[in-house]
């Protein structure tokens, strides 16, 4: 009978894992430079046009200065039908501040407001309903908003945070980027968080650092874009393309290095199995045979 090669299974995660990072060929981004259009710069020391009104989850309309002047806030830039980031960014955030010793609607606010003037409080109500039974702090409402307004209202205060954004009418979806912007209880622009990741220990900190009314150094960038994606053919582009291709390469090479080091584990115990085996071969041969009468 023929023995098959017998397989690590650490091999066949390897390529389980690069075959589900792989991308098809057919996803490619579109020529242009729609991105350039996106993006979140860093405008610390920046204040809030405290003026502005947007409307909450219940449809009351109220200046943004109502939510000031008390307690530091987190600012999430999303729109709440976004198919992708948007979800995970108000997921990561939520995750995030969950352990910490401060309390939403106690130590500090978090607004979520809408890039999308189409959308309104119905969506935003459902929004907030479904990340605070993530958050889980009984009490908590009163420190959770989720904004809509109007197109001026919109532009003017993502302009001031540095978020940039752009409308595709064709998928009719948003090219922005994921991040989120600690503010003073004086609305004064204090530190940014960039992605879809939150550390704890790091939002503890900065958060009680803006409640001394401190302005934070400006941080790295690696931005993440929710770019045209399509729902229908499940399509990724441009910058979710890049991010998903690092992320598999970088979790091939990890693995690779897994594997490489337990095959020469494995054929370092080989050895010494063979060496072992061959020594109690000698021993045994050299022994005088034993005779029974």
């Amino acid at each position: 009978m023929t023995m098959l090669p017998r397989r690590s299974p650490a091999l066949f995660l390897v390529a389980a894992l690069v075959a589900a990072h792989a991308v098809p060929a057919s996803a490619q981004p579109p020529a242009g430079g729609v991105t350039a259009q996106a993006g979140f710069d860093q405008e610390l020391g920046a204040k809030i046009p405290l003026s502005l009104h947007f409307r909450d989850e219940s449809g009351r309309e109220l200046p943004l200065g109502d939510y000031f002047g008390r307690r530091p806030v987190i600012l999430a830039p999303v729109y709440y039908g976004c198919p992708l980031l948007c979800g995970q960014l108000l997921a990561g955030l939520t995750r995030g501040l969950k352990p910490l010793s401060l309390e939403a609607g106690k130590d500090f606010d978090v607004i979520a407001f809408s890039i999308n003037p189409e959308e309104g409080p119905s969506l935003a109500q459902s929004k907030k309903a479904a990340i605070l039974q993530r958050y889980d702090r009984p009490g908590s409402e009163s420190g959770w908003h989720f904004l809509t307004g109007e197109p001026a209202s919109i532009a003017a205060l993502s302009q001031k945070i540095g978020f940039r954004y752009t409308y595709n009418p064709v998928t009719k979806l948003f090219t922005h980027a994921a991040g989120a912007v600690v503010v003073t209880p004086e609305g004064v622009v204090s530190r940014y968080f960039f992605g879809i990741d939150y550390p704890p220990k790091e939002l503890q900190l900065e958060l009680e650092r803006a409640r001394a009314g401190r302005v934070g150094s400006p941080i790295g960038k690696l931005l993440l874009l929710c770019y045209d994606y399509d729902a229908a053919t499940g399509k990724y582009t441009l910058s979710i393309l890049r991010v998903m291709r690092v992320l598999g390469t970088a979790t091939a090479m990890t693995l690779a290095g897994f594997v490489f080091v337990m095959i020469r584990r494995e054929a370092k115990d080989r050895r010494f199995a063979v060496r072992d085996g061959a020594k109690l071969a000698d021993s045994t041969s050299d022994r005088e045979p034993t005779s029974f009468e």
